[in-house]
C-alpha cells in the first residue's frame, strides 16, 4: 500500500499497541524487551504511572496559550534544573535539535554583546551529531547528513574527538564556544575522558570562549548523573537536554549561566510551543522521578552489571565484537568491520530483543532507567542468541 508519508525513515514491519514498563506489546500481541526506549527517549519505561497521572490531571485543565502569557510550572521545572545543576537560566524548546539552534544564538549573541560580534566560531567534533536542522547538521559537520542541502556554513570548525593536540591548536582568542556530547550517541557511545573535559573547560577560561554541552542523549540521568558531565568539576556556560527530560513526551530545554542568558533579551528568540502546559507537567513529574537517589544508585548498579554482561560477550564472540562502549546505560558494542551494526540489531529483534545501531559500527542500547539487573540479563541472552546467529550466517 502507498504511503502519504514523506519516506525519510524505513521502519521494520512491526506496529505496536502499547507499552508497560521495559516492554512493548505488538498489535498481533508479540511481547518484546525494549532496550532502546525511543532511542533514550522513555527515561521512566512506558506508561509510568507517575507521567501518567501528570499527564491526565493537566489535559483536563489547559493544554496550550503559547508565550504570550505566563505558566507558572515553566518557572517550576525551571527551578527544579537551576538547582541542580550549574545554571541559572531555562529556555523549553520542544526538540533537542531546537534546544541546540537556540544555544549556538545564545553563545554568539553573548560575544555580540561584549563587542566581539566577529566571534563566531564554534568548535565542534567528529562523530558528533546535535540534531536534523540546518544549524544543528553543520554544527555536527557529518557529510552525509550536509549532502544536497547546498554549501556548509561557515563558523563551525570539527576536531578529532577527545584530541587533546588538536583542540590546544585549534582554539584561540576568537573562539565563540566548544560545543562536545560528553558522551557520544549517535558517534558510537565515545565517552569524552574526563581529563579532556577540565581541558575544555580551562582553555575555555583562558581564551574567553564559551563551553557548551550536548547533553540531550546522554543526559536526564543515563550514566548514573542527572548529567554526564557531573562525573567532573568541568561545568559548561551552557547545556542543551531533551530526549529523557520529558520521557516520551516532547520536550528539551538550553541552559545558561546568568553571564551568557542576560542577554537572552525579549525578540532574541521564541517558541510557540516550547513550555506549553502539558510538557511541564510531564516534565517536572519526571524530574522528581529521576533526582531520586534510588534512581540514579539502580542506574550506577544496573549499569556496572550490564557493562560486565556486555564483556563477557565481548570475550565470547571476538571475532565479532571489538569492544563493548558507553558509560551507564547508555552502552553498546563495537563490531568488526565484517559485521554490520544494523544487521546485528535485526537479528536481536527476531528474538525479541529491541536494540539500535549507532555510528562508528555499534550496536547501542539505551534503556529505560528502571530495569533491573533481571531485565539486563534477559537482554544478554536474546543479544548472546542473536550474536550467534551472526557467526552462523558470516562463517
Amino acid at each position: 500500500m502507498s504511503s502519504n508519508l514523506i519516506p525519510t525513515y524505513a521502519p521494520p514491519n512491526l506496529v505496536f499497541e502499547r507499552g508497560e514498563g521495559v516492554y512493548l506489546y505488538d498489535v498481533d500481541g508479540g511481547k518484546w524487551l525494549d532496550f532502546i526506549a525511543g532511542i533514550a527517549v522513555n527515561a521512566l519505561g512506558h506508561c509510568h504511572p507517575a507521567l501518567v497521572s501528570a499527564l491526565q490531571e493537566q489535559s483536563q485543565k489547559l493544554w496550550h496559550v503559547s508565550n504570550m502569557f505566563d505558566v507558572p510550572m515553566r518557572e517550576q521545572l525551571a527551578a527544579r534544573y537551576c538547582a541542580d545543576t550549574f545554571a541559572d537560566l531555562v529556555f523549553f524548546t520542544n526538540s533537542g535539535t531546537e534546544a541546540i539552534e537556540g544555544l549556538l544564538k545564545a553563545a554568539r549573541r553573548y560575544h555580540f554583546e561584549n563587542n566581539q560580534p566577529e566571534r563566531i566560531e564554534i568548535l565542534t567534533f567528529q562523530g558528533a551529531f546535535h540534531g536534523r536542522s540546518y544549524g544543528a547538521i553543520n554544527a555536527g559537520g557529518n557529510p552525509a547528513y550536509l549532502k544536497g542541502f547546498g554549501p556548509a556554513m561557515s563558523g563551525f570548525k570539527q576536531l578529532p574527538f577527545a584530541d587533546e593536540q588538536a583542540f590546544i591548536d585549534a582554539i584561540s582568542d576568537t573562539t565563540a564556544a566548544v560545543l562536545i556530547e560528553p558522551v557520544q550517541g549517535e558517534g558510537g557511545l565515545r565517552a569524552a575522558p574526563e581529563d579532556f573535559l577540565r581541558l575544555l573547560r580551562a582553555k575555555c577560561d583562558e581564551t574567553g570562549a564559551l563551553l557548551l554541552y550536548d547533553e540531550i542523549q546522554c543526559g536526564a540521568g543515563r550514566t548514573g548523573k542527572l548529567f554526564a558531565h557531573q562525573w567532573t568539576d568541568a561545568e559548561p556556560d551552557g547545556m542543551a537536554v531533551a530526549k529523557g527530560v520529558g520521557g516520551g513526551f516532547p520536550l528539551g530545554a538550553f541552559l545558561l549561566t546568568e553571564e551568557v542568558g542576560k542577554n537572552m533579551v525579549v525578540g532574541t528568540h521564541g517558541s510557540t510551543y516550547g513550555g506549553n502546559p502539558l510538557a511541564m507537567a510531564v516534565g517536572i513529574a519526571l524530574w522528581d522521578e529521576i533526582s531520586k537517589p534510588e534512581t540514579m544508585d539502580n542506574v550506577i548498579k544496573v549499569g556496572n552489571f550490564l557493562k560486565q554482561q556486555l564483556a563477557g560477550l565481548a570475550d565470547n564472540y571476538d571475532d565479532i565484537v571489538m569492544e563493548p562502549r558507553g558509560k551507564g546505560l547508555l552502552v553498546g558494542l563495537k563490531l568488526h568491520d565484517k559485521y554490520v551494526a544494523k544487521n546485528l540489531a535485526n537479528l536481536a529483534r527476531e528474538q525479541g530483543l529491541l536494540i539500535g545501531a549507532a555510528g562508528d559500527n555499534v550496536i547501542r542500547m539505551a534503556p529505560p532507567l528502571i530495569i533491573t539487573e533481571s531485565h539486563a540479563s534477559e537482554a544478554i541472552a536474546k543479544l548472546d542468541r542473536a550474536l550467534q546467529k551472526a557467526r552462523e550466517e558470516t562463517g
